[in-house]
């Protein structure tokens, strides 16, 4: 035991929660094992996690959250009620197979609890719902991050408030039946959680980039700790809105493009003109003409103008994606402004893009002047 003292508060915590629920009638789950074997397995994390706020006022609940909050390991839980009190109380009530006390059964429930507290790290997951797009097996986007099928229950299981919290008709509608997925291992020590809302915004983008899909995440992320329930945070706006368009497939083809787009989406940090034109490109998704047309040509202008103007954006463009009437760019498509920044980002160095499209148009002006020469003599 690392922590009498918290061993001390936590068993109070417990004891005067089973108190509290002592003689109360526990809903029961009628399951049939074999033939004539019948077993009524009483639903105590359902009703605990029901009840739970019937407890937080009390002063062995105050008095456990106090001492939590005093130790550092515990600082990653953003709620150390739902975090860790509420998952301890109900691995004791499951084990007793009710409200009935055991010392032996709280004493192997507060030993797991330890070592997962301060232990060597933690696992933390956070799962968002996904919209607009979908796929036949789970498609690796970089290292911890993917997007998968849904497994029916699997958010409710954790989360008994998720049923609320899902898109309209998600796990029934063919583009809505999958989930975009981080896992993290947390060292010993980190006590800040990953910025889940950040990184699954980028993935967001980047499969819109690479799929045109109309896709969206959210409208929250479930996050999870050692695979007990963390807290539930929103998506970022625009990551969670849904743009209009047809659902899609996340192919073998396509997602390689957006895996190898989400760590590419950094350079914007370092490059406004970069970052100017993709979050103009992306709000183009959500307007109508003539706003549209007017942010997507501020987005191709900011990508590949350079100061130059719309001119010479639109003939970069035209020698970026190998067209030859740079006219049409003049007011470009939302596909166009797409697939130049997918280029734009994959070759890495936008500046120095610049300088080789500039010379690929100057050779080719070269050799028409030297064409018309030629003929000329």
């Amino acid at each position: 035991m690392r922590s009498p003292h918290l061993y001390d508060t936590l068993r109070r915590f417990c004891l005067g929660a089973f108190a509290v629920f002592h003689g109360e009638q526990l809903p029961f789950a009628f399951e049939e094992h074999a033939p004539s074997f019948y077993e009524y397995r009483p639903l105590v994390r359902g009703f605990i996690e029901g009840q739970a706020e019937r407890l937080r006022p009390r002063q062995d609940v105050q008095a456990a959250l106090d001492d939590l909050g005093r130790e550092p390991a515990a600082r990653v839980y953003m709620d150390i009620y739902r975090g860790i009190l509420v998952p301890l109380l109900i691995r004791v009530a499951e084990g007793c197979g009710g409200f009935d006390w055991d010392d032996s059964v709280f004493d192997r429930a507060y030993e797991e609890m330890e070592s997962r507290l301060f232990g060597d790290g933690h696992a933390y997951g956070a799962i968002a719902p996904l919209v607009g797009i979908s796929c036949g097996a789970a498609i690796e986007l970089g290292e911890g991050l993917r997007v998968r099928p849904t497994a029916t229950g699997e958010l409710s299981a954790l989360w008994p408030e998720a049923s609320g919290l899902l898109p309209r008709d998600f796990g029934r509608e063919v583009d809505r039946m999958c989930v975009i997925e981080l896992e993290r291992a947390l060292a010993q020590g980190q006590d800040e959680a990953p910025d889940a809302p950040g990184e699954l915004a980028d993935a967001i983008t980047a499969v819109r980039l690479a799929t045109a899909a109309p896709v969206a995440a959210g409208p929250v992320i479930f996050e999870r700790l050692d695979w007990q329930p963390l807290g539930v945070r929103s998506v970022l706006p625009i990551a969670a809105t849904q743009p209009p368009g047809e659902p899609t497939r996340l192919d073998a083809f396509r997602a390689p493009v957006a895996a190898r787009l989400i760590p590419q989406l950094v350079l914007a940090d370092a490059d406004a003109h970069l970052g100017d034109a993709l979050d103009r490109w992306e709000l183009s998704l959500f307007q109508d003409d003539p706003f549209r047309g007017e942010q997507l040509r501020h987005a191709l202008d900011a990508a590949l103008g350079d100061g130059d103007g719309t001119w010479a954006a639109a003939m970069r463009a035209a020698a970026l994606l190998n067209e030859t009437d740079a006219e049409r760019f003049r007011r470009p498509e939302p596909d166009q402004v797409r697939r130049a920044l997918v280029a734009i980002l994959e070759h890495g160095d936008r500046r120095a893009l610049l300088r080789e499209l500039d010379a690929k148009l100057l050779g080719s002006r070269d050799t028409v002047a030297t064409n018309l020469a030629h003929i000329a003599l």
